[in-house]
């Protein structure tokens, strides 16, 4: 028989290693995630209603439904 044993398996904590290593894994993937929807679609949209609304005229549009019939209370 051999002299050298085999090493015994490690019984205790291995829950704790593992979830401690896959909780680790999750927070960067979320974190990347969430940056890359930050910079991908929420500063687009914000750039495109800023856009929009620096040269929107409220009264012309109202007119422009009024005269379309769209409001019922208004002639």
């Amino acid at each position: 028989m051999s002299s050298s044993a085999l090493p015994k398996p490690q019984m205790r904590d291995l829950l704790a290693k593992y979830l401690r290593f896959h909780i680790v894994g999750a927070i960067i993937v979320s974190l990347k995630v969430a940056a890359s929807y930050e910079f991908g679609v929420a500063e687009p949209r914000k750039k495109a209603y800023a856009d929009f609304y620096k040269n929107h005229d409220s009264m012309k549009d109202f007119e422009e439904m009024r005269k379309a019939g769209v409001f019922q209370s208004t002639k």
